[in-house]
């Protein structure tokens, strides 16, 4: 009760005082603040995936801007040659109001990439979207078969059927390639494993099936239990280690990352930045209430 009741008086606080909580995971508010923490993760042996904060629009013209935020983006981060990719949600771009429109719009952000050799991640969301946006992945997967993916999600019961469906875009010319991660929105127990033991064991079994077909995997996890676990796979299946990488938030767990690295893992890091920063700490609250004593700690251990 008293982590739902901070999570829900949270967005009334005062931006300051949430910002020493959230300055922690997040890059800043310009795209120079994003530039500046992915080199310093370049530096530190790590690539990077960047996010421009925000989802949830209200009309298409919020959308086309998106759109033209993203290729600026795109522009900036290859021009200071940072080794990374680019994380999209496709809500940001019109989900929900027009199908047809976002996909336009991601497609556009894909070509960009593509220009650069480089590749556009397609952020999995809530269960109303997962349909969506596989259709959307499947289309864009046709045209830029090395330059998109998709992040599947390891508590929703479908997932396992979701890979073995989308195999069949598996080929020799381009190997599917995904983020896998446990899953972060509040969804029915119909639809989604809730135990904690029980969404490892499942998000084992996804990567399990990923790493003995060939799909190249995002192992994007904070979870020792389940790095230790990706080990056991990787061993098991001799994969090469250009065949896989682990994913990390900005942030979160700095020394096991570190560990990850210094085994010779690839390391990937989810670097979001934007004004939306307050809007995304809120929401990420809302969406994992038991967060709250960590805020609570964080902000009188940072004031």
């Amino acid at each position: 009760m008293f982590n739902k009741l901070i999570a829900a008086t949270l967005p009334y606080m005062p931006k300051k005082l949430v910002w020493i909580f959230s300055k922690r995971y997040i890059a800043g508010e310009t795209i120079a603040d994003a530039v500046r923490e992915s080199k310093k993760l370049n530096d530190q042996g790590m690539k990077v995936t960047v996010d421009l904060l925000g989802e949830f629009i209200k009309n298409l013209d919020e959308a086309t801007e998106n759109k033209e935020a993203y290729l600026e983006i795109i522009d900036t981060f290859e021009s200071n040659k940072i080794d990374g990719n680019y994380s999209v949600k496709p809500t940001f771009f019109g989900l929900l109001l027009d199908e047809e429109v976002c996909y336009q719009n991601i497609r556009t952000v894909v070509a960009k990439a593509a220009e650069y050799n480089n590749f556009v991640r397609i952020d999995m969301e809530d269960s109303p979207c997962v349909d969506k946006e596989i259709r959307i992945f499947r289309k864009l997967k046709a045209e830029f078969p090395k330059n998109v993916g998709l992040v599947v999600q390891a508590y929703l019961k479908r997932t396992l059927d979701d890979l073995t469906n989308m195999m069949d875009m598996q080929n020799g010319v381009s190997k599917l390639n995904y983020r896998l991660c446990k899953g972060i929105y509040v969804e029915p127990e119909e639809i989604a494993y809730k135990k904690y033991e029980e969404i490892n064991e499942h998000f084992l079994e996804d990567l399990d099936f990923m790493l003995k077909n060939d799909v190249y995997p995002g192992i994007a996890t904070h979870d020792k239990p389940l790095v230790d676990g990706a080990y056991k796979l990787i061993e098991k299946y001799n994969v090469p280690k250009d065949k896989y990488e682990f994913q990390m938030l900005y942030g979160v767990t700095p020394e096991l990352r570190k560990s990850i690295v210094d085994k010779g893992h690839t390391m990937r890091v989810y670097v979001p930045f934007g004004k939306d920063w307050f809007g995304y700490s809120t929401r990420r609250l809302k969406e994992n209430p038991k967060m709250a004593s960590l805020i609570i700690k964080a902000l009188f251990n940072r004031g």
